[in-house]
């Protein structure tokens, strides 16, 4: 049973752990809240529903919003098909909800709750089925936002709606339009984030658009594939020489506490950290815990992926967790062997098809 007169545990620094155990230490830490965050759920009306919450990020961030704001109903909503999940919400106190968001009678039978977070989308092993891709990139928002017109709508994007910039320069701001980089997904988030927009200003639905930076989870995410490398010996690649990267569970905090930020119509905002972290340093850093000489191949390139957060930081403040404490914490996981999920990021790969 979950303690509701309890005041929620929330993230300090004096709680960090030197490692973690195991999949659970972790999965609990992570969900922490931010006491920034239980401040913001508490100003604001009504219940939460997290479209797509079967994903890496959407587990955590409902589990975060439940211990957030334990009288708050969380609603989870997705189609459950790995086993376990929708049981391991359940038992955070989180609802769940079978359904397919591009299904529009089954979408019209949830429940209309306020707030709204919608995480769905597909991004990897599109080939040969490009039509879903587009399908569930833009025709299941189109559904989602008619169904849920009159909630605070917060829709995950990314930040491969960007061009290409040079990191010295500072990183693309939200001021730079959505650019339709080369391959399918990157122009099929475009259409998403427009037709978001198109609702929210149709319906007077207040939304924002999160664009968020590359997640560090201990079994997935930039610094475990860096890691991998320096440990197997395998060459870094350095033609991708800069990146953006946040801690998931900070992550989840800041885009939940977006709820509290909506505008119509539907706005973007960068997610991720202040630092422009160079690829080169974090893998030399890892060496360093290993004992290992890194390998490199290629060169920087003048220009990367590269976004400017400074305005979350001015709305929410900056990231509780720091790289180096990022890093240490994935040498670590990695060194041990503990589990990952073999789902690479490929945040290297410059062709925009992955």
């Amino acid at each position: 049973m979950l303690d509701r007169s309890a005041t929620p545990v929330t993230l300090d620094p004096s709680m960090f752990p030197t490692h973690f155990e195991d999949v659970a230490h972790l999965e609990d830490f992570m969900s922490t809240p931010t006491a920034a965050l239980v401040a913001d759920l508490a100003r604001i009306d009504g219940d939460v529903i997290i479209l797509g919450v079967a994903g890496k990020v959407g587990i955590c961030l409902a589990r975060m919003i439940k211990r957030a704001a334990p009288d708050k109903r969380v609603v989870g909503v997705a189609r459950f098909s790995e086993a376990g999940l929708a049981e391991n919400l359940e038992r955070a106190g989180v609802e769940t909800m079978r359904c397919d968001l591009l299904d529009e009678k089954a979408v019209g039978e949830l429940p209309k709750l306020k707030n709204v977070i919608y995480m769905a989308g597909l991004k990897f092993d599109y080939k040969g089925r490009e039509d879903l891709l587009w399908a569930m990139n833009v025709l299941a928002p189109a559904i989602v936002a008619k169904h849920f017109a009159g909630s605070r709508i917060v829709a995950f994007s990314t930040i491969h709606v960007y061009p290409w910039a040079n990191p010295l320069h500072g990183g693309v701001t939200e001021a730079s339009p959505p650019f339709a980089r080369p391959g399918e997904y990157a122009n099929s988030v475009v259409g998403r984030e427009r037709v978001f927009q198109h609702y929210s200003r149709l319906t007077d639905t207040p939304g924002r658009i999160a664009r968020l930076v590359y997640a560090i989870d201990m079994r997935y995410g930039v610094f475990q594939e860096i890691a991998g490398w320096v440990l197997n010996r395998k060459p870094v690649p350095l033609a991708t020489g800069h990146v953006n990267v946040i801690w998931q569970g900070d992550a989840a905090a800041q885009i939940a506490r977006l709820l509290l930020h909506c505008e119509v119509p539907s706005s973007p905002i960068n997610i991720g950290g202040p630092e422009c972290v160079s690829v080169r340093r974090i893998a030399t850093a890892f060496g360093e815990h290993f004992g290992i000489e890194p390998n490199f191949v290629g060169e920087e390139q003048a220009d990367c992926l590269y976004v400017n957060c400074d305005a979350a930081a001015d709305l929410l403040g900056n990231p509780v967790v720091p790289i180096n404490t990022m890093v240490r914490w994935v040498a670590e996981w990695v060194k041990s062997g503990k589990d990952a999920y073999g789902k690479p990021s490929k945040f290297e790969v410059r062709s925009g098809v992955f």
